[in-house]
């Protein structure tokens, strides 16, 4: 089929039939949908021109968005799709060149958030959802469901406390009804220029919880602890593969002379990280497999000395108190058959001890 005759609608159709987690468009492939985390490209659709492209692009960007992408190369957005039978979605998405190409890139966002007892996580995030102050990071490459994780301890908020919610994203990707809380959401680029910018702002607009997208630069890093010192619950996002990596890049993104009093407000103020990563079942679908850091004084100590390298034997050793590494949460999967070892394997930061967990249980 020619795709002049495929339109974005019947596409986004499809990811949403299909049960797709994102769309890929580019000039000179056919769509390529991405099925339990992997790429399959479809066979009766050719490959796309630049024509495509931009007939795709126009049909989900406003103007001002297309004046953006012509000018700047990249953008992100995010927009709703409701199709003529069945339950919608919304899309995250971004737009950048390719070879002087313009070129697309779909995540599905489901409509309906779903709970963390229906996400599988573990009872941390139903306390964090209860906590009045500090920071709580949701960590993983991307693609790992930190924003599920996140929209999901919100919904918690939402249906629990009378507070107010104000979430701070590029772009907006779930949208909230307010039920108990009041929740207000601002999307960077339409609503603040910048990260920085609106949590300059934020402490002023009266919140009880401040959602950040992502923590990306010192002022954004240094606005979240400020907020969590102050008396603030703090949601955000780090790309880091573990809770140890994820204390050092916080404190690595201040200037050396800062540090120390980085580690120390840390030590005080964090509640805890979920690192995650979704695994392809067998059956189909994908399952969530995590590594949970609670801020014990054990923990607290070892992030104020500098000492995180010792964060790992921590996590390996307090089980009885909700914590657990990857590989420990790998080799439960495993041993309770919802994976098979070889697919473990692949998604372990040290195989043999990944083995040993699995077998000398």
């Amino acid at each position: 089929m020619g795709a002049s005759n495929v339109s974005m609608q019947a596409l986004l159709a499809e990811v949403l039939r299909s049960g797709a987690s994102d769309l890929h468009l580019s000039v000179g492939f056919p769509p390529a949908f991405r099925l339990d985390g992997r790429l399959h490209m479809a066979t009766q659709i050719e490959p796309l021109t630049t024509e495509d492209l931009w007939r795709y692009a126009e049909s989900v960007l406003s103007t001002r968005q297309l004046e953006d992408i012509r000018r700047n190369k990249d953008l992100d957005f995010s927009f709703g799709y409701t199709p003529p039978t069945g339950e919608g979605a919304r899309f995250r998405g971004n737009c950048y060149y390719e070879r002087s190409n313009l070129t697309m890139a779909l995540r599905t966002i489901s409509n309906r958030i779903r709970t963390l007892k229906q996400l599988g996580m573990p009872p941390l995030l139903t306390e964090v959802a209860q906590k009045s102050r500090g920071l709580f990071l949701a960590t993983g490459p991307t693609g790992s469901g930190k924003s599920t994780t996140l929209a999901a301890i919100i919904q918690e908020i939402n249906v629990q406390r009378r507070c107010h919610v104000v979430t701070v994203e590029d772009p907006i990707e779930y949208l909230f009804t307010s039920e108990r809380a009041i929740i207000h959401q601002r999307e960077v680029g339409f609503d603040t220029p910048s990260f920085a910018e609106a949590l300059r702002r934020v402490l002023r607009q009266d919140p009880d919880v401040i959602m950040i997208g992502e923590m990306r630069d010192l002022e954004t890093v240094g606005a979240a602890v400020t907020a969590a010192e102050t008396g603030h619950l703090v949601l955000s996002t780090v790309h880091t593969p573990d809770a140890p990596q994820s204390i050092d890049r916080i404190v690595d993104v201040f200037p050396p002379h800062q540090q120390n009093q980085v580690r120390l407000q840390l030590s005080n103020i964090l509640i805890g990280l979920c690192s995650q990563q979704l695994i392809p079942l067998p059956g189909g679908g994908r399952l969530c497999a995590t590594e949970i850091l609670y801020a014990t004084p054990a923990v607290r100590n070892c992030i104020r000395e500098g000492k995180v390298s010792q964060l790992k034997s921590i996590l390996q050793t307090s089980l009885a108190q909700g914590m657990h590494t990857m590989d420990q949460d790998l080799a439960r999967h495993v041993r309770e058959g919802r994976i098979a070892m070889e697919e473990a394997m692949t998604y372990s930061s040290d195989p043999r001890d990944l083995e040993r967990l699995v077998f000398d249980m």
